[in-house]
């Protein structure tokens, strides 16, 4: 879009005072053609958007503020789904990987069923398992500290829900 006051091609209007234009100019024109087909090809309302992020701010001039707001979505969401489009050189994100799992995990789901096989044995055998020894012997396997909520997710994760209490009775 050429703007009116200088003739600069620019993504959006020119500064009321003057002094220069509001914003840097609107990247992605060389995916604009894939765009406009995304558009009339979306079968869902994330494919429809994310190429309106691309076309609303080349073709008309918007800012992101106003993708936004025809959109119906915010600002900071209009650029990611525009940055995606832009990044994957015209295809839509509805197959890209979300995130989610676990980042941070200790071991994995198969060494953690190992790691717990001795204490589900004590179980069936009648006794409860106790947290903090299943604690200890975690901390001996990863060779650091953790905290006990560390033990209580790990057993959640393998559908513990009864044990003994950390702090035993005295007398």
């Amino acid at each position: 879009m050429e703007c009116y006051f200088c003739a600069k091609e620019v993504g959006i209007w020119h500064d009321r005072k003057g002094g220069g234009h509001m914003t840097r100019p609107a990247r992605g024109r060389e995916v604009l053609t894939r765009a406009w087909e995304a558009m009339a090809t979306a079968r869902t309302v994330t494919e429809l958007r994310q190429a309106q992020a691309v076309i609303l701010p080349l073709e008309f001039g918007f800012s992101m503020e106003q993708v936004a707001a025809v959109t119906g979505i915010s600002k900071g969401w209009a650029c990611q789904l525009r940055n995606r489009f832009i990044r994957s050189k015209g295809m839509v994100a509805a197959g890209e990987r979300q995130r989610g799992g676990r980042r941070r995990e200790n071991m994995s789901r198969e060494e953690e069923t190992v790691f717990l096989a001795p204490f589900l044995k004590q179980a069936s055998q009648g006794s409860v398992p106790v947290a903090g020894e299943i604690k200890l012997a975690l901390e001996a396997r990863l060779g650091r500290k953790l905290p006990l909520s560390s033990v209580y997710n790990l057993l959640h994760r393998h559908n513990w829900r009864e044990l003994a209490s950390d702090k035993r009775a005295a007398g």
